[in-house]
């Protein structure tokens, strides 16, 4: 591993990828109330990058495993054609008790890209696990006061 290089991205290069879920905000915001659910096979990771146009939005989400735990991570790419190297790490591998209790996160969009959501079993060498997901884009409120009398 080269020095310098966070363990993220080296999955990204050298892991196993089990699934890849491209989306952009217009289908997070169809997603409705309704929970998602991603399959990560033991030994691999799944990826949701999420393509955003604009920045100013934020991106949250809520996720449980079953069974036991799973790795979380974020990572920002700028464009699909970004070299992995030169992807930032927003939010680091965490391993997250998500079958104990709901994860919540989010996070400012400060620069259009692709921000890859990361679940992460490689660490498990038997058990697959199912992540319930539900993500949500908000735009700020701009008051443009229009309901001044």
């Amino acid at each position: 591993m080269p020095l310098g290089q966070d363990a993220e991205v080296c999955l990204l290069k050298s892991g196993e990828l089990m699934i890849k879920l491209p989306l952009t905000v217009e289908e997070i915001a169809n997603f409705g109330e309704s929970n998602r659910e991603l399959f990560v096979r033991s030994s691999t990771y799944s990826v949701i990058p999420i393509t955003v146009a604009e920045a100013g939005l934020t991106i949250s989400w809520v996720f449980s495993s079953d069974p036991k735990s799973i790795s979380f991570s974020v990572v920002f790419q700028e464009a699909e054609d970004t070299p992995l190297d030169q992807c930032k790490v927003l939010i680091p591998t965490t391993r997250c008790s998500s079958h104990k209790e709901n994860i919540q996160g989010q996070l400012k969009v400060r620069t259009p890209g692709i921000y890859m959501l990361i679940f992460d079993n490689t660490f498990s060498r038997f058990v697959s696990k199912k992540v319930f997901y539900h993500l949500t884009v908000d735009r700020p409120v701009i008051y443009d006061g229009s309901d001044f009398p």
